[in-house]
């Protein structure tokens, strides 16, 4: 069982697409994806929320990781399956 995944993220971003191979490759079965470009409205609900105006921004359950980068570092780290099994 792996935590929801919540991203926001465009149609045409590369590094959306970077992090959702990375998810997958570690068994992440479904991603809410939230496209931004496609409604204006949640692009300021997200700024709202993290503060940040670029995509992908990803939510691991409650845990705002940020961007690819972020999500990365998490894998280099070894700290990201343990947040995605929520412990």
């Amino acid at each position: 069982m792996t935590a929801h995944v919540l991203m926001y993220s465009t149609g045409v971003c590369p590094y959306c697409t970077m992090a959702e191979r990375l998810l997958k490759s570690k068994g992440v079965e479904e991603i809410e994806k939230v496209r931004i470009d496609l409604d204006m409205a949640q692009r300021d609900v997200m700024m709202q929320k993290t503060g940040r105006r670029t995509v992908p921004q990803i939510y691991i359950g409650d845990t705002h990781v940020g961007g690819f980068d972020d999500l990365a570092a998490l894998e280099r780290l070894g700290t990201l399956d343990a947040l995605l099994q929520g412990t």
